[in-house]
């Protein structure tokens, strides 16, 4: 049950260095040690044996709406939650388990460790990572900031916990453009990282004077702005929903542009029975279970001739499975941990986001 099938070569339309910035890093191909599906019968007993041990550890788990459905469902089912970064963080902070077992990337567990330092957080795979982390390391990101020292420093969550501790303001995609324009309207010139759609769009949104680091989502920045227009032109009654990650012709395209947790909110409220979704594919779980009244479609990654036209997922999300939930609960191994010199970010529940160290 423990088996994985290697993925070495995932190539994907990526700057690389000298390809329009020197601060880009190679993650033109990505990897991932994706589980084994699970037979029926593996699935069920992986099933069963993770709620003994989570109601034994006194875990919950908290899981990203881009992992399997199972480990959603199961997250649910045992009185977890299924949720965007900063939601899985404060859900593990106010729960009172004292064992978090978080389904995503590694930034999301060292934020809850941020968050909850007293709890003990443990992750399916501690190589489960994210281009948006990988492609901003810590010490070139803290020199870019010191070419900068005139520049508030925003720094978007899907990063390592050096980086956020480097950063004046930590945010996320549902309040990133009201702390950025909160800061521009005070005087505030912008240093913006990792993400570079993001980043564009809120630099659109807000007016505001921004530096833009250049890394992106390896998912998000394959969506095609010609393949969706073809795409709406075969469903001509439906909104189109994109997340903020991905290219600004694709956004411009967009009825609604939001978060994971605002994406899932316009496809609630929204007067329409269809849906054309720009977003990792694991959400579609989620909007269908919600919404099974109305129809969700896969933006288009590429042309028809691709292999595959619709792909958009995360490799490393895949990592996450129930054969490694299950060993880490009984194991106790892949804990998180945070350096203490990194783990005193304080939190600033009135907006919602992160405020880090005054400077």
């Amino acid at each position: 049950m423990s088996a994985v099938i290697p993925i070495f070569d995932v190539e994907y339309e990526h700057p690389l260095p000298g390809q329009g910035a020197a601060n880009a890093c190679d993650t033109q191909h990505a990897w991932a040690r994706v589980p084994v599906e699970p037979s029926p019968a593996e699935r069920e007993a992986l099933k069963g044996k993770i709620r003994r041990l989570l109601k034994d550890r006194n875990a919950v788990m908290v899981s990203h709406y881009y992992v399997h459905p199972d480990l959603q469902d199961l997250a649910e089912e045992t009185g977890g939650i299924v949720s965007d970064s900063l939601e899985m963080a404060r859900f593990g902070r106010d729960h009172s388990a004292q064992t978090l077992v978080v389904s995503g990337v590694r930034f999301m567990g060292e934020t809850a460790k941020i968050v909850s330092p007293e709890k003990r957080v443990l992750m399916p795979d501690l190589d489960a990572t994210c281009s948006l982390d990988l492609g901003c390391p810590a010490d070139e990101f803290s020199n870019f900031c010191d070419q900068h020292p005139d520049r508030t420093v925003v720094v978007y969550a899907n990063t390592s916990a050096a980086v956020k501790a480097r950063s004046d303001w930590l945010v996320t995609s549902s309040c990133a453009v009201d702390i950025v324009r909160a800061l521009k309207d005070k005087g505030h010139k912008i240093l913006w990282a990792p993400d570079k759609h993001l980043g564009t769009y809120i630099q659109r949104e807000t007016g505001a004077d921004m530096v833009l680091w250049n890394g992106s989502c390896i998912v998000h920045d394959e969506f095609k702005a010609f393949e969706l227009e073809d795409l709406k032109k075969q469903h001509p009654r439906a909104k189109v929903l994109v997340h903020p990650e991905s290219p600004a012709d694709v956004v411009a395209l967009a009825d609604a542009v939001g978060s994971t947790s605002g994406i899932l909110k316009a496809a609630r409220e929204m007067d329409a029975k269809e849906f054309i979704v720009a977003t990792d594919n694991g959400m579609m779980h989620k909007l269908r279970t919600l919404n099974p009244d109305k129809l969700f479609i896969e933006a288009p990654t590429a042309g028809n001739s691709a292999t595959c036209k619709s792909c958009a997922h995360c490799p490393w999300m895949a990592m996450n499975g129930l054969a490694g939930l299950a060993q880490v609960l009984e194991s106790g191994s892949n804990e998180i941990h945070v350096a203490p010199a990194l783990g005193t970010l304080p939190v600033c529940q009135s907006i919602g986001c992160w405020l880090s160290r005054p400077r």
